[in-house]
């Protein structure tokens, strides 16, 4: 079966090489990559036409559901594995993520074995702290991240027209209309955190405005959580618990990011 590697990549300038280096090395190497350009305003286009097996599409920016959908929509395979551009994989991510599929054993797959590739940066650790993570291992294994779909049966996507464009969380949109959840797979991959206080903005902005639970009362809660007051009380602390003085900084930064996506989320600013 024909494997299509899609890529939503915005302002991905210093991941987008590493990320498709290690795609094409894979033990099983994919069929097609296709990288989106989500409206970047940097030169992840160019970092991308470098590599001349790799398709390249651009939109505005409208968000990686939607690019999603169109590399979904151009991809020759029949199994689709949906991948960030922040990412590098372990030599048989493929071969691991896919194998259920191939053997007829599954229509879509996930893993949580996610590790932080930059953990000599303090700023990524602090991203992993802020979540009472004291390691390199990722959060994959929560009830909302094994919705997620890293390969699916193209007949599978099609059948419920792909992602919801709703922001923040639009992979887990896939395993809602579905009404089942992707096998669980042992496939290694890597994911670069945050590392300097202007990706940690921009990320903890775009976290903000995801729909919430509670609608506008939730998004509310938040902007009330983020304030300054709560920030320094819960980095003052996250700071003597990790022995990480720069928490302190970090969680003003992303609180102040949370905030602003929020504030966005209610003005019906979704990208």
């Amino acid at each position: 079966m024909r494997i299509s590697v899609i890529i939503p990549a915005y302002n991905s300038t210093s991941t987008i090489t590493q990320c498709l280096r290690s795609l094409l090395t894979q033990t099983k190497k994919p069929d097609e990559i296709i990288v989106i350009d989500d409206g970047s305003t940097d030169k992840t286009a160019k970092e991308v036409k470098k590599f001349k097996s790799v398709k390249l599409l651009t939109q505005a920016h409208l968000g990686p559901g939607a690019a999603r959908n169109l590399g979904a929509k151009e991809a020759k395979g029949e199994i689709l594995v949906f991948v960030d551009a922040d990412m590098e994989f372990d030599k048989d991510f493929l071969i691991q993520l896919t194998r259920p599929i191939r053997a007829k054993k599954a229509k879509g797959t996930w893993s949580g074995n996610e590790w932080v590739r930059n953990w000599e940066n303090v700023w990524a650790r602090c991203w992993n702290y802020n979540q009472n993570r004291k390691d390199p291992k990722m959060i994959g294994e929560s009830k909302g991240q094994r919705k997620v779909f890293r390969s699916i049966l193209k007949t599978e996507f099609d059948k419920v027209r792909g992602f919801d464009q709703i922001g923040y969380t639009d992979d887990w949109t896939l395993g809602n209309k579905l009404k089942y959840q992707p096998k669980i797979t042992t496939a290694k991959f890597y994911h670069h955190n945050p590392d300097n206080l202007l990706e940690i903005f921009s990320k903890a902005r775009w976290i903000g405005k995801r729909d919430y639970k509670l609608g506008k009362f939730g998004t509310l809660i938040t902007i009330l959580k983020s304030n300054a007051v709560f920030s320094v009380i819960i980095g003052l602390l996250k700071s003597i618990r990790y022995l990480t003085p720069v928490f302190l900084i970090f969680k003003l930064v992303f609180d102040l990011g949370l905030m602003t996506g929020a504030i966005d989320s209610l003005s019906g600013k979704k990208y």
